[in-house]
């Protein structure tokens, strides 16, 4: 169930504009409950469908291949007969938790459905997590092909991850010689202040 400001927030509209909607019978299934509230349930017909198309490679060399790959998930959704309102392309590791352009798609609560090629396209770890997150918001994570062995892919996300691991290990240690810096003043400091009192 969701609420009427959800749904207006779902549709792009304002409060008042659902309220409308909602008196002139407009929102399938909408219904008013004892305490006031206007209640919604999630598959309501009244929801539009909203196909997003989500295709990643992980790096810039690859460009040809997320065309491709572009290509074939909007054959895919013409093939089911679906309407695309959206196509996403982005150039990322699939490590990389901070993709301005699936943040984007993720925090849209419009969207009905994402279609992707493979599980790894959307996310190599946590997919169950955006899963559930987006099942949430009643959109569905439709998978064309469960399996795939893009080696050349796989090796690139390695050394993304070892490199990452990396990187925060050296600045552990970096921020651990800071600390310890400091401390040594702090204490100096400290001993002068009571040199001083004696």
């Amino acid at each position: 169930m969701k609420i009427l400001s959800e749904y207006a927030k779902e549709h792009g509209i304002k409060y008042r504009a659902a309220w409308n909607r909602y008196k002139a019978g407009k929102i399938p299934d909408a219904y008013q409950d004892e305490f006031g509230k206007i209640l919604i349930p999630e598959n309501s017909p009244g929801r539009p469908e909203y196909t997003v198309c989500y295709a990643r490679v992980s790096s810039s060399e690859n460009k040809k291949n997320l065309e491709t790959q572009a290509e074939r998930l909007c054959s895919y959704c013409a093939a089911k007969g679906w309407q695309i309102k959206e196509v996403v392309k982005e150039c990322a590791s699939g490590l990389n938790d901070n993709r301005p352009r699936l943040t984007k798609l993720l925090k849209n609560p419009a969207v009905t459905r994402i279609v992707v090629e493979h599980k790894d396209r959307l996310t190599r770890f946590g997919f169950n997590y955006i899963k559930l997150f987006k099942e949430s918001q009643g959109c569905r994570i439709e998978i064309i092909n469960e399996s795939s062995n893009d080696r050349d892919e796989l090796m690139q996300d390695f050394v993304s991850l070892v490199t990452s691991f990396t990187a925060r290990l050296y600045g552990l240690r970096r921020s651990k010689r800071k600390t310890e810096k400091l401390i040594q003043e702090l204490e100096n400091e400290n001993k002068k202040i009571v040199k001083g009192n004696d």
